[in-house]
């Protein structure tokens, strides 16, 4: 089987079919690509990880048409994508383009939700959207109702989520590799933007990851700080990357998860080697199964009880495709995940043959909503808030 072909069965094979929608997706015609617009924004976001030009490698995709409001941003764009034309409208872009396929690439999530009411509106069959996914669970809550209502398919930028390695670890699990799994503890990159900033810009990957491993988020106690002391309503700030409200430089959560694992995250500003401990472990009574977010291989072994010190030392085993200490069989796989081709390729297979993506709207949405459960339980004083939240705007506007 070509690499490629391996990549994308081992993604589907993990899709779960939407077979309600009764809408059947369109199937392209020999020779015939998918039409791809693109939407940025210079200066309030730019084009995040390479959303715009991930598309140049798919060879069943075509960009046909770039959006941004900034004329210097919009003039890179076309040389980068070679096009003629652009927009400084989206909606016009939309309207006159019709394209099957958006990309929403600002790492401001400002305007996610308008963008993507506007490509339902449209009639555009699927958008590959840049994380965050939106600033609220009420915003999410209106991109998930456009979805199932019109039947667009939206896959969220969360590459970790297709790496075909993922997988092979929730197998290992469950085969009992590291014994009884006790608990997952996950980190940011806790740079200068560690603690909220973290939480919302690089937790969402580790807080995606703990949910396929361990289920949804059943309920949440946090507490945010900033400069040591818990933090009050006179610190809340317009934060950055349009996310809205924001303050803190420390933030401890934890996370009751619906296999009953504790699922705990922390992030603290400036904490040691930047991006040392960007990931997610999952702690069992026989080893420790450590993934690295955006690294190769994903993941590693250490076999043994984590709370016994030995005598000699214990390695770390690189658990690939293949399994554990094997080599990697799928050459390009750095190239193909990091590149967004897996997910590009899911979001297609979806639009096809009308499955769920791997990360749809509404894994958007329980992230979007365990992100705001932390600053939903500090406001309460720390106190444990269930999910679904019952408050669905952004929880430090009420603190």
């Amino acid at each position: 089987m070509h690499r490629r072909h391996l990549l994308l069965s081992l993604s589907a094979a993990l899709a779960t079919p939407s077979w309600g929608v009764e809408k059947k997706r369109p199937v392209t015609a020999s020779g015939q690509k998918w039409r791809v617009a693109v939407i940025g924004h210079t200066g309030r976001g730019q084009y995040g990880h390479g959303l715009d030009t991930m598309w140049q490698q798919v060879p069943e995709a075509q960009i046909v048409a770039v959006a941004d409001a900034d004329e210097a941003g919009r003039a890179s764009a076309l040389k980068r994508l070679g096009l003629a034309q652009g927009y400084a409208d989206y909606h016009q872009m939309l309207k006159q383009t019709r394209p099957d396929i958006v990309a929403i690439c600002p790492r401001y999530i400002d305007e996610h939700r308008d963008m993507a009411l506007a490509c339902a509106e449209a009639g555009v069959l699927g958008i590959y959207m840049e994380k965050p996914f939106c600033r609220t669970p009420q915003e999410a809550d209106e991109i998930v109702s456009a979805c199932e209502k019109t039947g667009m398919k939206l896959c969220l930028a969360h590459r970790n989520r297709h790496h075909p390695g993922l997988p092979v670890v929730a197998k290992l699990l469950k085969e009992g590799a590291i014994g009884r799994v006790l608990e997952m503890r996950g980190r940011g990159k806790e740079d200068h933007r560690g603690g909220a900033l973290d939480l919302w810009v690089l937790g969402s990957h580790v807080l995606n990851i703990a949910t396929y491993l361990g289920g949804s988020a059943q309920a949440c106690t946090a507490e945010v700080r900033l400069g040591g002391q818990r933090l009050s309503r006179a610190q809340v700030r317009e934060g950055a990357e349009g996310i809205g409200l924001l303050a803190g430089d420390e933030v401890h959560a934890r996370y009751r998860l619906a296999n009953g694992i504790t699922f705990s995250f922390d992030s603290m500003k400036d904490a040691g080697v930047a991006e040392a401990g960007f990931g997610l472990q999952v702690i069992g009574t026989q080893g420790i199964i450590d993934l690295r977010m955006d690294r190769d291989p994903l993941a590693h072994l250490l076999a043994g009880n984590p709370f016994q010190p030995t005598r000699s030392p214990r390695a770390w085993v690189p658990i690939t495709t293949a399994g554990i200490g094997q080599p990697e069989p799928i050459q390009d796989l750095r190239d193909q995940v990091f590149n967004h081709q897996v997910a590009a390729r899911d979001l297609i297979s979806a639009i096809e043959q009308d499955h769920t993506p791997l990360c749809d709207a509404a894994q958007g949405r329980e992230t979007v909503e365990m992100i705001s459960a932390v600053f939903e339980s500090h406001r309460l004083g720390s106190a444990e808030v269930t999910l679904p939240l019952k408050t669905r705007v952004n929880p430090l506007s009420l603190l």
